[in-house]
C-alpha cells in the first residue's frame, strides 16, 4: 500500500481532488481516478487535477484534468482557478500571472484584490472543425454573428436549438426560458451521443436575465450535471455575446455559486472570475 497526499478544492461547487506530482511523482490511471473520485468509497470529486513538472526545461508547470469516469480532458475553468491558488500556496508560483501547460496549450491564472481567482481561458473558437462539429445536414439560422443549429429530439418531442463553441473542449449552449425547469437530464445526454459531435460535448443551459446577468446549468462529459462548469460558463458567455444577447461582462448564477465572465469579442481572450477554495487536505492509501 502507498499513501498519497491530496487537497480537496472547490470553485462555485465544482469540486476537485488536487494531487501534487511535483513533490510526489504519481502514475495516474483511469482506475485510480475512478476510485479516488467515488463519493462513497473514495474522496469524491467531479474531476481530479494533477500538477506535474514541466515536460521540457523552461516551460511552465504542467496541469492535467481527469473526469470522474477516468477520462482525461482538455480544459477546466474552475479547475484552472483552483490549480492556480494551489500553486501559489505551495510556493510553485508567484506574481500576478501564473502560466500552466495543458493538453491544448498554455493558460494563465491570476488573483483579484478580493481574493477571487481569474483564469485567462484563451480566445473562444466557433469554427466547426475546431469544436469539432459536423454541420452537414444540420438545420441552422444566423443570430447576430453566430449560427444557431436545430435538431429534433424525440425524447421531448420537440426541437433543440443550440450554438457551439470550443474553449479548448467542445460545448453546446442551449438558451431556455426557465433553467430550473429545463430538461437538462434528457437533452444533455441526447446531444452528447449525436454523431455530429464526434468527441461528444458539454451542454450548457442558460436563462438570460439581462444583458449582464444569467443563470446556468451544465451537463458535462463524464460526471453529468455539476454544480458549476467554468468552460461551460465561458462558452455560454462567448455564444451569448456573439448572438447579441450579452454585454462584455456577465454575472452567472450557477447552482454552486457565482461566476463572472469578461470578453470583448473576437481577437480578445476571455476571463473567468470566481472562487477557488480549499475544503480539506488528507492522505489516502492506494
Amino acid at each position: 500500500m502507498k499513501a498519497i497526499h491530496f487537497t480537496k478544492m472547490q470553485g462555485a461547487g465544482n469540486d476537485f481532488i488536487v494531487l501534487d506530482a511535483v513533490a510526489q511523482p504519481l502514475d495516474v490511471t483511469p482506475e485510480l481516478v475512478r476510485r479516488l473520485a467515488d463519493r462513497r468509497f473514495g474522496i469524491g470529486a467531479d474531476q481530479l487535477l494533477l500538477l506535474e513538472k514541466p515536460l521540457h526545461e523552461g516551460e511552465p508547470l504542467r496541469y492535467r484534468i481527469f473526469n470522474s469516469d477516468g477520462g482525461e480532458v482538455e480544459q477546466c475553468g474552475n479547475g484552472a482557478r483552483c490549480i492556480g491558488r494551489f500553486a501559489l500556496e505551495r510556493g510553485y508560483a508567484s506574481g500576478s500571472s501564473i502560466p500552466f501547460q495543458t493538453m491544448k496549450g498554455r493558460i494563465s491564472v491570476g488573483r483579484e484584490a478580493d481574493g477571487r481567482m481569474v483564469a485567462d481561458m484563451g480566445e473562444p473558437g466557433f469554427e466547426p472543425e475546431r469544436i469539432p462539429l459536423r454541420i452537414e445536414g444540420l438545420f441552422s439560422r444566423l443570430e447576430g454573428r453566430l449560427p444557431v443549429y436545430r435538431v429534433y429530439c424525440s425524447d421531448i418531442d420537440g426541437d433543440v436549438e443550440f450554438s457551439a463553441a470550443t474553449m479548448g473542449n467542445p460545448h453546446a449552449t442551449v438558451f431556455v426560458d426557465d433553467v430550473d425547469e429545463a430538461p437538462v437530464e434528457v437533452v444533455g445526454p441526447f446531444l452528447q451521443r449525436q454523431s455530429f459531435f464526434p468527441e461528444s460535448v458539454n451542454v450548457g443551459f442558460v436563462e438570460r436575465l439581462s444583458a449582464s446577468s444569467a443563470k446556468i446549468r451544465v451537463w458535462e462529459r463524464g460526471p453529468g450535471e455539476t454544480l458549476a462548469c467554468g468552460t461551460g460558463t465561458s462558452a455560454a458567455m462567448a455564444s451569448g455575446l456573439m448572438r447579441g444577447l450579452f454585454d462584455a461582462r456577465v454575472e452567472f448564477a450557477a447552482r454552486g455559486g457565482a461566476l463572472a465572465c469578461a470578453w470583448t469579442g473576437p481577437g480578445a481572450t476571455l476571463k473567468l472570475i470566481g472562487p477557488a477554495e480549499v475544503v480539506f487536505t488528507g492522505t489516502i492509501e492506494i
